[in-house]
């Protein structure tokens, strides 16, 4: 499989991609090739990265999903997750995608919920999967929750693979679990469970430390202050749940994301400090090895995500994985006009994806850069 490609309506090779404020020359040159017909246009008025990624939070959407099952997954001894189940009439011949949210959200994100919805409606189960803590699930377990947790995705998918006997499970996640889902991908390598037929990653944070880096660029404080309050938040209700493990005193001064990495995630996660972290959670060490059809949506203008030379030229040389990167998107965003549906454009493109995958269909043509064969 090889593809790679802009979808903005004209290919430019020469376009620069942001990376840790450098600009770099971009490799994804090609024009696009999607699954609708419809290279991305970003919706009127919602040009910019920043319109886009906050339009594309507070805009609501339907939500067509049915009453969820809550189902609990052990992923480490004394260690539980929250999943919200959605199956179809007969569940054991429907592919089945699990759902996994970005920093500080939830099994109720909003991305989580519009991807859900389409994929029920395409005749998909859902499962929407809360990392460690998330969904007001601090009590399931003493630990906290990092992005290098690629393991507790893989658990889920094996349990429900083993638990209910299905036949065909893909992997979506979104900005930290787009780095989840990809990380697990490359470390399964070609050793992936038979039934795990594809993964996705929208707006994923492969490349850690620039994006927390990126993260605290002026023009990006609102974001990072937003983070910054839920994981204090957070940290006070862990502590009150679990005395005399975790002290406060360390969210004293925190003034960036990459400040309460050093103090709160390494200190409790086992790191040497935040840069031992993002080296070692990164999903950019390991693209290399993954085997299976992978769909990777990235928009040149997200504030605070950047791609690497080096990892996306890992992303071009791997022929398993597409990667479409648009010129305007934003974060997680990605809105397109409303023409006949919700124009939310990556959540279409990936469920579109995994019905190609599901149907067998050829969704590559010949790489167009023979330099990276």
């Amino acid at each position: 499989m090889q593809q790679r490609n802009s979808t903005s309506q004209e290919a430019r090779p020469e376009r620069q991609s942001r990376a840790n404020g450098a600009e770099f020359p971009s490799l994804a040159t090609t024009g696009g090739r999607d699954f609708f017909g419809e290279p991305f246009q970003a919706r009127r008025a919602l040009r910019g990265g920043h319109a886009q990624t906050i339009a594309g939070n507070f805009l609501p959407r339907r939500n067509q999903l049915p009453p969820a099952e809550e189902r609990l997954f052990h992923v480490e001894p004394q260690v539980q997750v929250l999943c919200h189940c959605h199956w179809q009439p007969d569940r054991s011949s429907a592919v089945t995608l699990v759902i996994v949210h970005g920093l500080e959200g939830s099994s109720e994100s909003g991305y989580v919920i519009g991807t859900g919805s389409k994929a029920w409606c395409a005749g998909m189960n859902v499962v929407r999967m809360n990392m460690r803590n998330c969904g007001n699930t601090e009590s399931l377990g003493p630990t906290l929750y990092n992005s290098s947790m690629s393991d507790d995705v893989g658990a889920v998918a094996e349990s429900l693979i083993a638990e209910e006997r299905l036949p065909k499970l893909a992997l979506a996640g979104f900005s930290m679990g787009g780095n989840l889902v990809l990380k697990l991908l490359g470390e399964w390598g070609e050793n992936a469970p038979a039934q795990v037929i594809a993964g996705i990653g929208v707006s994923p944070s492969m490349d850690l430390a620039a994006s927390a880096d990126a993260l605290h660029d002026r023009a990006n404080r609102i974001y990072e202050m937003k983070f910054l309050w839920g994981l204090r938040r957070r940290m006070q209700r862990k502590a009150a749940l679990y005395p005399g493990v975790y002290d406060l005193r360390y969210l004293r001064g925190l003034r960036s994301l990459r400040d309460f990495d050093d103090q709160i995630t390494a200190r409790y996660c086992g790191f040497l400090d935040a840069q031992d972290y993002y080296t070692r959670a990164a999903a950019s060490n390991v693209l290399d090895r993954i085997t299976l059809p992978t769909l990777i949506v990235h928009a040149a203008d997200d504030p605070f995500i950047r791609i690497l030379p080096a990892t996306q030229e890992k992303l071009l040389r791997n022929p398993h994985i597409i990667y479409l990167e648009t010129e305007h998107g934003g974060h997680c965003a990605f809105l397109a006009e409303a023409n006949g549906y919700d124009g939310r454009w990556a959540e279409r493109q990936a469920i579109a994806f995994l019905q190609c995958i599901e149907r067998g269909e050829a969704l590559l043509p010949a790489n167009p850069r023979p330099d990276l064969r």
